[in-house]
């Protein structure tokens, strides 16, 4: 051996019992992995002490200096030694570790906090004096008097000052800060009710505020809305559907993102349950499984989604940080964020995400060179509008009987007519065909703007979604294969195939043990033609082990129901009539999905009338 090994040695290990510094310390490992993990364990004690306003001060990020100030109960001075010792807690009483109803519940972050950093605590309850006690380096002080008018002051310096160690590891000030940040907003996204302020004391001074959040009034969604529009984001707000359904106990509520509003990176995934921040792979799962059918790989959803259920339908004490929890039963709320995701979605029907208007707005406008001037006009009445669209320029007028469709008003009768009920004019979200360009492209116009169509696009999502309904309504149609094809496998994978080959069934893929850990595959789905059995069952395992389910079968199908779409949908460069154009928006606004293609770009780009003038300096 090149080496000695370690775990030979002629002396019999004796086992001994660490000292308590020790074993802060080993907590503190678990529990703070960096300043933006004592900001999270300090600013949920805030929560749980019923705190309506919470500032958060932080110097170097974080290494250095984090105070969080809440104006919640406050702790008593009696009580003030106790809430420093491990496994000291109000929050339970140690009889169901199930039912938890705060977010913290073990009583380790104050006293791992305590053994890693210089910590102090200044409180003052309802009927009591103020007090404060410090910690350092795990040595308790002495509780003295202190000046506080309510609530509780958490003030941690010099975090991993007794482990040097741990500094090395730090990133850089800015990294951490925007932990932090990050930290605090989904802390304040689960909690609209009260007001939230994050700020950056770097240098001493006043500082400067880096992120404030005051309490949002209203019913639960007016409340969350205006909340995610003041931390996602306008954009997002203006392009996110509600989110609104239940199921054997389980509630999921809050906002989705439209397809079109799509991120590079899964940056914009916030996930709640039971108002606890969490990063759970199933969870995420879920969510990429609802938006399968409208983004391509590389592009992911944006949505903050909050689930709401008894405590007993989920454990959070399976991770030290409290970032992963396990439900009794993950299938349940697995398919309530895939069904309720599906159906708000197909509830949108064509709409498609606004920030297409505005990068096509961009894209439009020049470089300023200098102060733009403005130039003051009136908009045209509509009568004027119908008059200037009647004396076009020279040529357009014979372009548009071939391949533009009108819309005609109904000319006067001289003869008396018997009064009747005015007509309602027919709302048409996409407006009427004006024209063709560049024998792609549809320009219609609505009620107070344009729409321009890429008729290629929205054509092969419209066959697209026919061949989806007529597959669901007959199923995927299985070939079997005339020599069963047999797959070895490890025992571990064999049986996790097993467990899903109901589902696999579904889609057309037939599966059955043949001895051992082997599998033989009797029948794939006949669209696929002729497959490598091996490869795709490979393939599912590995989606299996990362997101525990799989939908490689289906992703294969539905890629081949695609192609089929874009050779069977109307080709870029055919000259369309102008009832044609007509009958396809129409298709469009009455099939759901419409507003993006088979990749999630959008079919279409609306402008609104005060962006347009806006372009050419009218106001």
């Amino acid at each position: 051996m090149a080496h000695p090994n370690p775990n030979i040695s002629e002396e019999r290990p004796v086992i001994r019992q660490l000292d308590e510094g020790a074993i802060n310390r080993i907590a503190a490992g678990e529990v703070v992995e960096r300043p933006a993990s004592a900001v999270k364990e300090l600013v949920e004690n805030a929560i749980d002490a019923g705190a309506h306003r919470i500032a958060v001060d932080i110097a170097d990020g974080g290494k250095t200096l984090i105070r969080v100030t809440d104006d919640g109960c406050g702790i008593t001075p009696e009580d003030l030694p106790l809430a420093l010792s491990r496994h000291a807690t109000s929050k339970i009483d140690g009889s169901d570790l199930l039912k938890i109803h705060t977010f913290g519940f073990r009583g380790e972050a104050l006293p791992s906090l305590g053994a890693v950093g210089r910590l102090s605590l200044t409180s003052r309850a309802a009927g009591h004096e103020a007090a404060v006690i410090a910690v350092s380096g795990g040595r308790t002080e002495a509780i003295k008097p202190a000046a506080l008018r309510n609530g509780t002051v958490a003030e941690l310096r010099d975090l991993f000052f007794a482990t040097p160690a741990r500094l090395k590891f730090m990133r850089s000030d800015r990294a951490e800060t925007q932990a932090i940040s990050d930290t605090v907003k989904r802390l304040a996204m689960a909690e609209p009710g009260l007001g939230f302020t994050l700020r950056d004391v770097s240098g001493g001074g006043e500082g400067r505020v880096t992120f404030r959040a005051d309490r949002e009034n209203g019913d639960l969604f007016d409340a969350l809305h205006a909340r995610l529009a003041r931390i996602l984001g306008r954009e997002f707000a203006e392009n996110a559907l509600k989110i609104d359904a239940s199921r054997d106990g389980i509630r999921l509520f809050g906002y989705a993102a439209l397809p079109t509003y799509s991120r590079g990176a899964a940056v914009a995934q916030y996930l709640f349950v039971n108002g606890r921040p969490v990063r759970d792979k199933m969870l995420t799962g879920a969510l990429r499984a609802a938006y399968f059918d409208f983004l391509s790989r590389d592009r992911h959803p944006a949505a903050a989604l909050f689930i709401d259920c008894d405590p007993t339908l989920v454990d959070v004490n399976v991770h030290p940080a409290k970032s992963e929890v396990r439900f009794r039963d993950p299938g349940i709320a697995r398919g309530l964020i895939v069904s309720a995701l599906r159906t708000a979605l197909a509830e949108a029907g064509h709409r498609a995400s606004t920030t297409v208007a505005g990068a096509t707005l961009g894209a439009m406008r020049p470089e300023a060179a200098g102060q733009a001037r403005i130039y003051q006009m009136d908009r045209p009445s509509s009568a004027a509008r119908s008059a200037a669209y009647d004396a076009q320029a020279p040529g357009f007028a014979d372009l548009s009987s071939a391949f533009s469709g009108q819309i005609t008003e109904p000319t006067a009768v001289a003869s008396p007519m018997p009064e009747q009920a005015e007509p309602v004019e027919e709302y048409l979200p996409l407006g009427a065909a004006r024209g063709q360009v560049h024998e792609n492209y549809i320009i219609a116009q609505t009620q107070d703007g344009i729409v321009i169509v890429d008729q290629h696009a929205a054509h092969e999502r419209l066959v697209y979604e026919k061949l989806k309904h007529q597959m669901a309504e007959t199923g995927v149609a299985a070939q079997a294969l005339l020599i069963p094809e047999i797959v070895e496998l490890s025992a571990a994978d064999c049986a996790r195939l097993l467990e899903v080959r109901e589902d696999l069934a579904a889609m057309g893929l037939t599966i059955e043990p043949f001895g051992g850990s082997a599998v033989a595959v009797r029948e794939a789905p006949a669209i696929l033609g002729e497959v490598n059995a091996g490869a795709m069952l490979r393939d599912i395992l590995d989606e299996l082990a990362d997101q525990g389910e799989s939908q490689m079968v289906q992703a294969r199908i539905e890629a081949i129901l695609s192609r089929v779409a874009c050779h069977g949908s109307i080709r870029s460069g055919r000259r369309m009539r102008g009832e044609e154009m007509n009958a396809l928006l129409r298709e469009m606004e009455a099939t759901p999905h419409s507003g993006q293609c088979n990749h999630g770009r959008p079919t279409y780009v609306e402008l609104k009338l005060a962006d347009i003038e806006r372009l050419f300096g009218r106001t």
